[in-house]
């Protein structure tokens, strides 16, 4: 940070009321949901509301570059991106565009390549598949001085936006870039980390960094716990803004916010709330439910009947019914085949457990399916588990409990871990 930047922020309180998270803004800031605050409703401002509210103190002076997708937007629908083009208190020169697009046109495995955003002319380069030195050039080719961060997640390891945010400090460190993170809510909660922990001998794009399966963080925390305990070597200038009125109870229908899809295949926070446990069916023959207009919630084969959903409710998981169900996926896994199989109803959102639910309907459908097998010869389930160990337990015979308590002592090392970079 240059000493004229330092002078500026001190001027201004922009590093205590905003990058550190001090009181917001006693007015709505620009992106709040028209008339929120008249009504008295707790509303959640996100890191680029309050960001807005200071003025853009914090990128004063700076060419910009913002990583984000079709979530990066404000309360009323707005993406930042063209508030922030249309706003003269900021130089926004370049857009970042993740797996699936900046505009979010790409399916799994895709993105948009780079090109000139329509609605803009500002330059957009694509981030997916690149890592280390090769983005860190693309970053310097930019022209950029402060790299900010933007894009919902979804609270899953697996979820590769979190490792986007990964590697783009990495590079942007290598750049010699200042990077920014504009914290939103977890849609599913904050209170717990659940699930196994992964052994760096498994890293990939779906996990890259020994955390949970379910990490219980927001992004901005992410950033935290990257930068000091997994990029300590070659730390990257951050700054983050914090969210004001966010809760780690609070699930997203509890923030005021609207819901933007931050993928294809995650059209709801329902979605959201049961991907943590059922995307490990990405790992099986069985369908995850993509081609359905409820992906995650729906799984299944041919030949799958009745005796799943009997075994699965049998287990008695915490918050959560199983009901038999048949459909036909329109693409994916048994695309145009008539699937059986089952639908995950949350009855009790507050002791719902997504990964034991999903490694419950492992073990039972392995039970109940003679069919039963893994993809890519056990690699890909072993990659979201983050080791072998889940799929040589459930091969071996193991129920439930023994799969869930074998990474209880990894899993404890992680939520101390965690613990020493929660802000909410």
């Amino acid at each position: 940070m240059s000493l004229s930047r330092r002078g500026l922020l001190a001027a201004t309180g922009a590093m205590g009321a905003v990058a550190t998270g001090g009181p917001a803004a006693a007015t709505e800031p620009p992106g709040a949901a028209p008339g929120t605050a008249a009504r008295g409703r707790r509303q959640v401002r996100t890191g680029f509301d309050r960001l807005a509210a200071s003025g853009y103190a914090l990128l004063a002076g700076e060419r910009v570059g913002v990583i984000t997708n079709p979530t990066g937007v404000t309360a009323r629908l707005r993406h930042i991106v063209d508030v922030m083009h249309a706003d003269e208190r900021v130089e926004l020169t370049a857009v970042f565009g993740p797996e699936h697009g900046f505009r979010g046109t790409a399916q799994a495995g895709g993105s948009e390549g780079r090109h000139d955003d329509p609605a803009t002319g500002l330059p957009v380069y694509d981030t997916y598949r690149l890592s280390g030195q090769r983005l860190a050039d693309v970053f310097t080719a930019s022209g950029v001085d402060t790299l900010v961060f933007d894009i919902q997640d979804v609270g899953a390891r697996f979820y590769t936006y979190i490792w986007t945010l990964y590697d783009c400090m990495r590079s942007a460190a290598l750049a010699r870039k200042r990077f920014v993170v504009l914290d939103r809510p977890n849609p599913v909660g904050g209170r717990a980390a659940l699930g196994p922990v992964l052994d760096r001998a498994f890293a990939s794009f779906v996990g890259l960094e020994p955390i949970a399966q379910v990490h219980g963080m927001t992004v901005a925390e992410l950033a935290r716990l990257f930068n000091a305990e997994f990029l300590a070597e070659r730390p990257v200038e951050l700054e983050t803004v914090w969210m004001s009125g966010w809760r780690r109870a609070d699930l997203h229908d509890a923030t005021g916010l609207p819901w933007v899809p931050p993928s294809p295949n995650m059209p709801t926070p329902d979605t959201a709330l049961v991907y943590g446990g059922t995307c490990l069916f990405e790992g099986t023959t069985l369908s995850e439910g993509r081609g359905t207009t409820r992906p995650f919630e729906l799984l299944g084969a041919p030949g799958v009947d009745r005796r799943w959903a009997e075994a699965a409710n049998a287990l008695e998981l915490p918050g959560v019914r199983f009901r038999e169900a048949y459909f036909v996926p329109t693409f994916s896994k048994h695309s145009g085949e008539t699937v059986g199989g089952v639908q995950v109803h949350v009855h009790d959102r507050e002791v719902f457990d997504p990964v034991r639910t999903g490694i419950g309907l492992l073990v039972t459908a392995r039970r109940s399916w003679d069919r039963f097998g893994w993809v890519r010869e056990g690699e890909w389930i072993d990659r979201l588990t983050g080791s072998t160990r889940v799929r040589t337990l459930i091969d071996a015979g193991a129920d439930t409990d023994e799969v869930v308590g074998a990474w209880q002592p990894d899993l404890a090392a992680f939520r101390r871990l965690r613990r020493r970079h929660l802000r909410y």
